[in-house]
């Protein structure tokens, strides 16, 4: 969804509890102003507008006791914040923000077949949601959470109280590390893997999966990662193949919002290279790729690119836009 589509459909939600999950994570749950909340599934996602512009995309979440037509979001605090993370976790009771209607990238299947579910870190948001929708459904299913120690885990007693003794947790700095082969191992081969979390544990799961034989239509994985960093990126230059239009992207900008800028109107939602919506054809240069969603065999024909989060490694790269 561009921004600019957001604008005219932003819905007004007023927070009405921001919660202190671990030192880094905090709950914030949202009521609407005036009329009812739209309604969302399992894996779905918002994008809350930045007061200086901009939105960052959040996972709703479908925690246990939440009252009716609420939403509720799981809120990292990044170290190398760009201004999203900052703006939650300073959001009190009373505040509202705009938000966009709910999107789903990451759907849950409903073909009746058990699921494995790989949750990293805040990654955990989307798959909280599906547990409970699992268990809503009476489905097998069995819940991995991962972290790098006990207190960096958020939303466990909730995960407890959806999940029973479907949950285990995995921490890194003791014997309970998350093994995925053994995870895998111990799944049905009919079932749908699941994995939210940072790239390499998606990629992880991805790749021990495809080696036990679980088809690429059972393999869903959304990432969750912290908000980009510009200090390594350099400006470059992306040329319109339709009109020949040569436009400069900036070392703080992304292809779409340089496009943008420059008046052109392009399609795109999820903004984390995860959805596949803005994948564009390359004319000639080379892409620089950030995508989860290529195949590696993709990546290396350097024929098609996620103008979301990749950039180039060439001084211009040629778009079939």
């Amino acid at each position: 969804m561009g921004l600019a589509r957001m604008a005219a459909e932003t819905l007004r939600f007023k927070v009405q509890a921001s919660s202190a999950e671990t030192q880094a994570v905090r709950s914030i749950v949202l009521a609407p102003e005036g009329g009812s909340a739209p309604a969302w599934e399992a894996g779905a996602h918002v994008r809350v507008a930045l007061p200086g512009g901009g939105s960052r995309p959040y996972s709703l979440m479908a925690l246990p006791g939440l009252p009716e037509g609420h939403y509720a979001l799981g809120v990292l605090r990044e170290e190398a914040s760009t201004g999203g993370s900052r703006f939650m976790h300073s959001l009190k009771a009373g505040d509202v923000v705009g938000l966009s209607p709910p999107a789903n990238n990451f759907k849950l299947h409903d073909d009746g077949l058990p699921a494995v579910l790989f949750a990293g870190g805040i990654g955990v948001t989307p798959i909280l949601s599906m547990a409970v929708e699992l268990e809503r459904r009476g489905m097998p299913y069995r819940l991995h959470y991962a972290g790098r120690m006990e207190a960096s885990l958020a939303f466990v007693a909730q995960l407890r109280a959806i999940c029973a003794d479907r949950l285990s947790l995995h921490y890194d700095n003791d014997a309970s590390r998350l093994d995925i082969a053994a995870a895998l191992n111990a799944a049905p081969r009919d079932a749908h893997v699941y994995v939210c979390g940072p790239k390499g544990m998606i990629e992880a799961v991805k790749a021990e999966a495809i080696r036990r034989g679980f088809g690429a239509d059972r393999l869903h994985y959304e990432l969750f990662t912290a908000e980009p960093s510009t200090d390594a990126n350099r400006a470059f230059e992306v040329e319109l193949r339709s009109s020949g239009q040569v436009i400069e992207v900036a070392p703080d900008q992304t292809i779409i919002q340089a496009l943008e800028q420059a008046g052109i109107e392009v399609l795109y939602d999820c903004q984390r290279g995860d959805c596949g919506i803005c994948q564009c054809a390359v004319i000639e240069g080379i892409p620089d790729h950030r995508d989860v969603i290529l195949s590696d065999d993709e990546k290396a024909s350097n024929k098609v690119m996620q103008i979301c989060v990749s950039r180039a490694k060439s001084a211009r790269i040629v778009l079939d836009l």
